[in-house]
């Protein structure tokens, strides 16, 4: 009866993590619709072809290093392709609390759940940095990041290694990131800030007077089915960081994570769209989608302790804080197209700065900590090999590639032929 009991909680585990990944695989969907709706025409079809091979670049850079940097997983997965229950079985009974004690799943659905997390990180790069950057440098850079500068943030947080050994951001600090404002969201953003600062602006964006000129994107139907798209995926993105669902006390705190989720994104977009009202005096549509990206990352960090309306509200300082971010990185002469670097750098700070209002294991201390060595390692390292990669091969195009668009000059097709030119 008892084997017959883990079989079904081993099967149950594993299928809800198999779920929760390919919801999370969906997000690269949002992302290359996001991306493609908020960049003009003549950069769609490399937007696009960056979102795919960053997605499969991630998930084989992953394969051959990456998980056993993070996890001790081994190169190529070895021993987790094939499983001996007999083995799993006898671990399992051992614990403390039987069978109804710890997480228990495949190995192969863990690693799969993880490796979609690393192509989120990568696809923030993407946004940041489009429409003037040369399409295999940014491959280029996304080896690295994918292979080495994520999995080594990523196990000194959810792996549980040291920082270089000298101390645990889990252990001796209290630091706690639940689905990953901090390791996934913000270390995308620090990663795509590098490559923006090297990279510059988009031609005619700022002018000599300080004033900014809005480059506005060329399909915002497209943008907002890309924020759904999202948001749904967004529900495996927290939901599946419960790690298990085969027992009350786990699906309950499924349950409340999809709830929280859903209740802080509502709050990004109605906070973000009153914002927008009150200093533009107009409903600005991409301000309300950022505003639920927003608020999804602000919850991201701790989505199963808050009560629904804290959650909320969380989810509504996200939604306030990404206008204004946006609006002082333009001040700043920082060229975000899609607005990525506010949305999972800025606020997914906020989020980590969250959690302690409402989780007594974390401290601010704890929090401001971890977020300084993720930002700091991922910054860093990436500067060095944007810097790298400008010394060698270039990246960013020719200054006539960037007025006729790089869809010509990188890809040689238009995502839109019949209805638009690549001189526009």
């Amino acid at each position: 009866m008892e084997n017959n009991i883990f079989h079904l909680q081993y099967a149950m585990d594993t299928f809800y993590f198999l779920v929760c990944g390919a919801l999370v695989m969906w997000m690269a969907a949002g992302f290359a619709m996001l991306e493609a709706g908020l960049v003009r025409a003549k950069n769609t079809t490399e937007i696009l072809t960056k979102n795919v091979a960053l997605f499969a670049i991630s998930c084989i850079m992953y394969l051959v290093v990456g998980y056993d940097i993070m996890y001790g997983g081994g190169v190529f997965l070895a021993g987790i392709e094939t499983v001996d229950s007999a083995a799993v079985l006898g671990d399992f009974a051992a614990r403390e609390g039987g069978f109804t004690g710890g997480s228990i799943y495949s190995g192969a659905s863990d690693f799969f759940f993880q490796v979609v997390f690393v192509a989120t990180a990568m696809s923030i790069v993407s946004g940041a940095v489009a429409e003037r950057m040369k399409l295999w440098a940014f491959l280029a850079f996304a080896v690295v990041m994918t292979g080495f500068i994520y999995p080594m943030e990523g196990g000194w947080t959810w792996g549980g290694n040291e920082v270089f050994g000298m101390f645990s951001l889990g252990d001796d600090f209290g630091f706690s990131d639940f689905a990953g404002s901090g390791i996934v969201h913000m270390a995308g953003a620090a990663a795509a800030l590098a490559g923006v600062l090297l990279l510059g602006a988009r031609k005619g964006k700022y002018a000599a007077d300080g004033s900014v000129k809005a480059i506005p994107g060329a399909n915002l139907p497209l943008a907002t089915l890309g924020t759904f798209i999202l948001w749904m995926g967004w529900f495996g993105f927290n939901g599946g960081s419960v790690l298990k669902l085969g027992d009350i006390d786990n699906a309950h705190a499924v349950a409340m994570v999809f709830l929280n989720t859903n209740a802080a994104a509502a709050g990004g977009v109605v906070a973000a769209l009153v914002v927008a009202r009150i200093l533009f005096k107009k409903a600005d549509l991409t301000m309300a989608l950022n505003g639920a990206l927003a608020g999804l990352v602000a919850i991201t960090a701790e989505p199963s302790t808050p009560t629904a309306l804290e959650a909320t509200i969380f989810g509504a300082l996200g939604g306030v804080l990404v206008v204004f971010s946006i609006v002082f990185l333009d001040k700043l002469k920082i060229d975000d197209p899609v607005g990525a670097i506010s949305v999972h750098g800025t606020v997914g700070l906020l989020g980590l700065l969250l959690v302690p209002l409402t989780n007594d294991g974390a401290s601010f201390s704890g929090q401001i900590i971890g977020a300084l060595t993720i930002f700091v390692w991922v910054f860093v390292t990436s500067f060095i090999v944007w810097f790298a990669l400008k010394a060698i091969m270039g990246i960013r195009v020719s200054e006539e590639e960037e007025y006729e668009g790089v869809d010509i000059a990188e890809c040689g097709m238009e995502a839109y032929p019949e209805f638009t030119s690549g001189t526009k």
